[in-house]
């Protein structure tokens, strides 16, 4: 059975229809195990569309098809759930007042905060370098243990913020969850010691003198020796070294909408329309 990762789709319907039916063509007779990398929503023209597709395949897959959550993804339960307005350049309204609404924030929310599959570590963003890969997939449980509980919208009111900006193991309560949703949703730079920035996000590469560096280039990042898959930035786009894969390919802003098979890293792309100029902030 084939593994498939696919990147941030945001709400580009066409094209997430277009990339599945690549997949499965590549896939052959046997059922693929079909993975994508959070943001599934927000932005591109058919967030509603695109979320109820998604839904119904995972549900009916027996557990082989599901997705990580995004920053969008988690902005879209906040909304839902009147602890933050909508932004400008969202596209969430059908879904707020979909008759399904309410079906599709609670699947929403019940989605992992990570995956772990044969040797790979899927994640919408990324991992602070002090994290082992076996850490990483048990402080994500933590955040899905409240994300899936009766203290959810108590939390999502703490959510939100860029403090603290480092992990310590000492964390505790709200501003543990959020250190660990900020990493795992937004990371994009941090320093040497894994203090994250979140200031930097239409850029791939660091300012000089910054003493800024992509998060997986820190120096003995203790996920290394496993492949970690993320999306998120669009800016940096397509991703593939050792131990590393990127896949948000800026479907949204007139890139490319990407799969890979982790088998054998194949790739399957199909074009977008720029659905959002690249004036705005990148997703």
């Amino acid at each position: 059975m084939k593994t498939y990762v696919i990147g941030d789709l945001q709400g580009c319907h066409e094209q997430t229809l277009l990339l599945l039916e690549r997949v499965r063509e590549h896939a052959g007779e046997e059922e693929p195990v079909i993975l994508f990398a959070g943001d599934l929503i927000n932005r591109g023209p058919d967030s509603l569309a695109t979320l109820r597709h998604v839904r119904a395949l995972a549900m009916g897959s027996g557990g082989r098809i599901d997705s990580v959550l995004g920053n969008h993804d988690l902005h879209l339960l906040a909304v839902a759930y009147g602890i933050r307005p909508e932004h400008k350049s969202d596209t969430l309204a059908e879904i707020l007042h979909a008759p399904d609404r309410d079906e599709l924030i609670d699947w929403l929310r019940r989605r992992p905060l990570a995956i772990q599959t044969q040797g790979h570590v899927l994640v919408h963003a990324g991992l602070l370098p002090q994290w082992t890969a076996a850490q990483a997939m048990a402080l994500a449980g933590e955040v899905q243990l409240m994300l899936r509980g009766a203290g959810m919208e108590e939390f999502l009111a703490e959510m939100y913020g860029n403090l603290p900006d480092r992990w310590s193991d000492e964390l505790q309560g709200a501003d543990r969850l959020r250190c660990i949703i900020n990493a795992m949703t937004r990371l994009r730079f941090c320093d040497a010691d894994g203090v994250m920035d979140f200031k930097m996000k239409e850029s791939g590469t660091a300012e000089k003198g910054s003493g800024l560096m992509p998060w997986f280039e820190v120096p003995g990042r203790r996920s290394r020796k496993e492949t970690v898959v993320f999306g998120h930035w669009s800016a940096l786009g397509l991703v593939l070294k050792p131990h590393l894969i990127g896949l948000d390919s800026g479907c949204v802003w007139g890139g490319q909408l990407t799969a890979v098979c982790l088998e054998d890293r194949s790739l399957l792309q199909v074009q977008c329309p720029e659905f959002q100029q690249h004036g705005g902030k990148k997703a």
